[in-house]
C-alpha cells in the first residue's frame, strides 16, 4: 500500500506545474465554487510565466469540453469564472493563443442547447469583449457570434422569461461583437451587408416586439429598472451605439437593412414604428451625416414610385420626421435634387389619382383609392415644408424659384409637360406645387425683399392672380402674405373688422428701409394692379376677401412709404368705386364685400396714419353705414348667413368716402394733394389678356395662335384687323381732345421729371431701357438670318434662294483655312 502511495505521489509530482495549478482551482463538490486561494496562485502564475498561458487556455478548454459533455454543468462555470479572471489580468503578447481557446469554449456553449449555458457563454463573450487588447490579432474571425448571436435574438422557446433571457442575451452579443470589431482595422468589417443584414433586422425585431411605441429622446431619462431589463429597451440602447459608431462611409450599410425590414414586414403603413426606427437612427448618428440618411430615403422613395399609396405615405411620414430633427443646413449639397424628388411624386400622385393605374402590369389591376393619393399629396407638401425650414434664407429662395418654374404657368410656360390626364391634371398640378410653395413661404423673412423676391419669381406668381380659379387665386394671395408679414403680424388680421382703437391689435411696424422703398418702387404698381382685379372677381368668396384685407393691412406695415400711403388710399377708393359701378355686373354679395373691404381698410390705414380729421371722416362714414346700412361693414357680410338686400342702389353722399375731403384733410399734413386727388386706375397689359383664361389649355392655344401671327414667314397670311365697337369709338372720337391729352400728358411728364425724387426717375428710366431692350431683341431674332456656311445654299418653294444654317463642326473648310 506504501509503495502504491508512494507511486501515486510521483505521478503528481511528474504533472506539469500549469494543470496542477489548474487542477487545483476546482473543489470536490462544485456547488463550493471555485477555490479563491488557488486561482490567485493560478494568476500569478500566468503573470509570471507568460509563455505558458496559451498551454493553460488549451487545458482549461480540454476540462471545460469534458464537463460539457458530462453535464457537469457546475465546474462549467467555474472554468468560464477562471478564463473571465485570466483575461482580465493578463495583457502580455502572447495572450492571442489562449483568447483563441477562449472563443472556443465560450462557441461550445452557444451551440449547446441548454438557454442556461448559452447566456453564461455570452455574459463571458461580454466580458471579453470590453477588454482593450495590447496586441492586434490577424486571424480571429467573429463571423460565427454574430449568426448565432441573431438567431438567439429571434429565439421562440416555449418558457416566456427564459425566452426573453436568451433574446436579451443575444443582443448583449451583438453588442460586443461591435464593441470588438468596430475599431478595430485589423478585424473583418462589422459594417459590411453580410453582418448588417444579420444585426440590424434581429435588433429591429425586438425592438418591434417591444410594448413601447415612441422613441425617447437623444438624451433619454433615467428609466426604472424593470423597463431596463426589457428587451426593447436593451435593443434600443445597442442601436443606438451601433449607430453612433458608424462613420460617414459606413451609414449607407446601417441605414439599408432598416428600409428592407419595413418593406419586408409591411411596416411603412403603420408609420409609427418606421418613425421611431428613423427618429432613433437621425438622433443617434453625427449630426453633419444627416444628409445621407435623407438621401437614402428620397432614394428608397424613387424605388417605391409604384407601390400603393400608404407605402409612399408612410416613407414620406418618415423624410418629414427626419427633416425635422436635421440640422439647418443639413440637408446636404443637393438641395434642390431634394425638391425635384419629391415634386416628382406629387406629379406621379396626381397622375395616379387622375388615370387609376401605376402603369404597371404586375399591380396595375390594384385599385387607388382617391383619398389614400390625397392624403400622400398632403404628406409630400408637408415635408416639402419641413425641408424649407431646415434651410438658410438664400437657400429658401432658391428653392422659392425652382419650384415656380415646376408650375405650369398661364402665358409664359406654354409647353406643359404631358400628364396624360388633360388640363385637369394641369390644374391639379398647379394647386399642388402652389401649396408646396405656400408651405415653403411660411415663415419666410428677409431684410432684403429686393434680392429674395426677383421678378422671376413675383411677375409668375402674381399671373396666376388673374385665373378664373378661384382655389388658385386664394392660393396665391395666401402666398404673398405670407412673404410680406416679416414680425408675425398676420394672424391679426386673419379676419375683417372694423377696430375703434388699433392700439389693442399691439402692432410690431418698424420703418420701412431704403431696400424696401426699392421693392415697392419696382413692384408696387403690379401689387396693386392684382388686388384690384381679384376683388373685382365674382367667384370671390368670404377667404379671398380676408386675404386680400391681410394684404393690404401688410403692406402698410412693413413696406409703406409717405408714397405707398397715398397709393394704397387711391385703390382704396378705387375698390370703392368698383363696387358702386354696374358696368362690373358684379353680384350683390361682391359689391357688398368690396365696400366692407374698403371701409375696414380705411378705417385701419387712418389710425396708422394719424391724422386726426382723416380719422374722423373714416369714423364719421363708418357711423353712417352702421345706422342705415350695416351690410356695407364686415360685420353683416363675413359671416356664416351675410345679411344683404336683394339689391345695391342709392349709395350717395354720407354713405361714401369722398375723395375729395381726404385729399383736402391729408393735404394738410403734407401729403401729396395731386397725387391723392387723381383717381387711381389700374392698367392693362397683355398678361392680362394672356392670363385671363379658364384652362391651361386655352392659354396655350391663345399663345401659339398670338406666335403664329409673328412668324415672318407667315406675314402675307395674318388676318386683318378685327373691326369691334371699341375701334369704331376711338375712329370718331374729337381730334381736338385728343391733342388736349396728349398735351396735358406731356404736362405731366415735364412736372414729373422736373420734383419727383431721382431714385424715382432712374427706376423709370431703367424700366424703359430694358423694355426696350427687349423690344430689339425680339426684332433681331426675327430679322437677323444665320450667315451662309460653306455647304452651300438651298433654294425654296417660291424660287428664293435661303441660307442653310450649317454647324460649325459639320462645316467643310479648304485645306488652306486649316492649321
Amino acid at each position: 500500500m506504501r509503495l502504491l502511495y508512494g507511486v501515486c505521489g510521483c505521478c503528481g509530482a511528474l504533472r506539469p506545474r500549469y494543470k496542477r495549478l489548474v487542477d487545483n482551482i476546482f473543489p470536490e463538490d462544485p456547488e463550493d465554487g471555485l477555490v479563491k486561494a488557488n486561482m490567485e496562485k493560478l494568476t500569478f502564475y500566468a503573470l509570471s510565466a507568460p509563455e505558458k498561458l496559451d498551454r493553460i487556455g488549451a487545458y482549461l478548454s480540454e476540462r471545460l469540453s469534458r464537463d460539457v459533455a458530462r453535464h457537469r454543468y457546475g465546474y462549467v462555470c467555474i472554468a468560464m469564472e477562471a478564463l473571465d479572471q485570466l483575461l482580465m489580468a493578463c495583457h502580455c503578447q502572447s495572450i492571442n493563443l489562449f483568447v483563441e481557446s477562449f472563443l472556443k469554449m465560450v462557441r461550445k456553449l452557444l451551440e449547446a442547447d441548454k438557454p442556461n449555458l448559452q447566456i453564461l457563454g455570452t455574459n463571458s463573450f461580454v466580458k471579453f469583449a470590453n477588454i482593450e487588447e495590447d496586441t492586434p490579432s490577424y486571424h480571429r474571425s467573429y463571423d460565427f457570434f454574430v449568426s448565432r448571436f441573431s438567431e438567439m435574438c429571434h429565439s421562440n422557446y416555449e418558457d416566456p422569461d427564459i425566452r426573453t433571457k436568451i433574446r436579451m442575451a443575444g443582443i448583449k452579443g451583438l453588442q460586443g461583437v461591435v464593441r470588438k470589431t468596430v475599431n478595430d482595422e485589423l478585424q473583418a468589417n462589422i459594417w459590411d451587408p453580410q453582418h448588417m443584414d444579420k444585426i440590424v433586422p434581429s435588433l429591429l425585431f425586438n425592438l418591434q416586439s417591444g410594448e413601447r411605441t415612441e422613441s425617447r429622446s437623444p438624451s433619454p431619462l433615467q428609466a426604472s429598472e424593470k423597463e431596463r431589463e426589457s428587451p426593447a429597451e436593451l435593443t434600443e440602447r445597442c442601436f443606438r451605439e451601433l449607430l453612433g459608431r458608424s462613420a460617414y462611409g459606413n451609414i449607407k450599410n446601417a441605414v439599408t437593412p432598416v428600409l428592407m425590414h419595413l418593406d419586408n414586414h409591411s411596416l411603412w403603413e403603420g408609420k409609427t414604428f418606421a418613425v421611431r426606427c428613423f427618429k432613433i437612427i437621425m438622433y443617434s448618428i453625427q449630426s453633419q451625416h444627416s444628409h445621407l440618411v435623407i438621401q437614402q430615403l428620397l432614394g428608397h422613395l424613387d424605388a417605391n414610385s409604384k407601390s400603393s399609396a400608404p407605402v409612399r405615405a408612410g416613407i414620406v411620414e418618415v423624410l418629414l420626421e427626419a427633416a425635422a430633427i436635421a440640422a439647418s443646413g443639413s440637408v446636404g449639397p443637393t438641395v434642390l435634387e431634394v425638391f425635384n424628388t419629391l415634386l416628382r411624386h406629387l406629379r406621379l400622385s396626381v397622375h395616379y389619382e387622375l388615370t387609376g393605374s401605376y402603369d404597371c402590369t404586375n399591380i396595375g389591376t390594384k385599385i387607388i383609392k382617391e383619398h389614400e393619393e390625397r392624403q400622400l399629396q398632403e404628406a409630400v407638401i408637408r415635408t416639402i415644408g419641413s425641408f424649407a425650414n431646415t434651410l438658410l434664407t438664400y437657400q429658401r429662395s432658391e428653392v422659392m424659384l425652382f419650384i415656380m418654374g415646376k408650375i405650369p404657368i398661364p402665358g409664359m410656360h406654354p409647353t406643359l409637360p404631358s400628364t396624360g390626364s388633360g388640363p385637369e391634371g394641369n390644374r391639379m398640378i398647379q394647386i399642388m406645387l402652389l401649396k408646396s410653395l405656400r408651405q415653403v413661404t411660411c415663415g419666410f423673412q428677409t431684410t432684403n425683399m429686393l434680392t429674395a423676391l426677383p421678378n422671376s419669381f413675383l411677375d409668375p406668381l402674381l399671373s396666376f392672380a388673374l385665373l378664373e380659379d378661384a382655389e388658385i387665386r386664394l392660393l396665391v394671395l395666401e402666398i404673398l402674405v405670407s412673404l410680406i408679414d416679416r414680425h408675425d403680424n398676420l394672424p391679426k388680421f386673419f379676419t375683417i373688422s372694423i377696430i375703434s382703437d388699433i392700439s389693442v391689435l399691439k402692432l410690431k411696424v418698424d420703418k420701412c428701409s431704403r431696400q424696401d422703398n426699392l421693392f415697392m418702387k419696382k413692384h408696387a404698381q403690379h401689387l396693386y394692379r392684382h388686388i384690384y382685379l381679384c376683388s373685382k372677381e365674382q367667384s370671390s368668396v368670404q377667404p379671398h376677401f380676408e386675404k386680400l384685407y391681410s394684404l393690404l393691412a401688410l403692406v402698410s406695415m412693413e413696406l409703406a412709404n409717405e408714397e405707398v400711403v397715398v397709393d394704397l388710399i387711391r385703390v382704396a377708393l378705387a375698390l370703392q368705386d368698383l363696387a358702386l359701378s354696374s358696368e362690373e355686373m358684379l353680384p350683390v354679395y361682391n359689391r357688398c364685400a368690396v365696400h366692407a373691404l374698403s371701409s375696414a381698410y380705411l378705417n385701419l390705414i387712418s389710425q396708422l396714419t394719424t391724422v386726426p380729421a382723416f380719422c374722423q371722416h373714416v369714423h364719421e362714414v363708418i357711423e353712417m353705414r352702421q345706422k342705415e346700412s350695416p351690410y356695407l361693414l364686415p360685420e353683416d357680410v363675413f359671416i356664416e348667413n351675410p345679411k344683404i338686400p336683394k339689391t345695391l342702389e342709392n349709395l350717395e353722399g354720407d354713405l361714401l368716402f369722398q375723395q375729395a375731403k381726404i385729399t383736402e384733410v391729408l393735404g394738410g399734413s403734407g401729403y401729396n394733394t395731386e397725387r391723392l386727388a387723381t383717381p387711381y386706375v389700374p392698367q392693362f397689359t397683355d398678361e392680362d389678356r394672356l392670363s385671363k383664361r379658364k384652362s391651361v389649355g386655352e392659354t396655350i392655344s391663345l399663345q401659339v395662335e398670338v406666335e403664329s401671327r409673328n412668324s415672318p414667314e407667315k406675314e402675307e397670311r395674318t388676318p386683318a384687323e378685327e373691326i369691334t365697337f371699341e375701334t369704331l369709338k376711338n375712329a370718331i372720337v374729337d381730334s381736338v381732345g385728343v391733342e388736349e391729352q396728349e398735351k396735358e400728358r406731356r404736362r405731366q411728364v415735364v412736372e414729373k421729371f422736373q420734383k419727383a425724387p431721382f431714385e424715382e426717375i432712374a427706376a423709370h428710366c431703367g424700366a424703359r431701357a430694358t423694355m426696350l431692350q427687349s423690344k430689339l431683341n425680339q426684332i433681331f431674332e426675327i430679322t437677323i438670318r444665320p450667315p451662309p456656311s460653306p455647304s452651300g445654299t438651298i433654294t425654296s418653294s417660291y424660287g428664293q434662294t435661303q441660307s442653310r444654317s450649317v454647324p460649325v463642326y459639320e462645316m467643310k473648310f479648304p485645306d488652306l483655312c486649316v492649321y
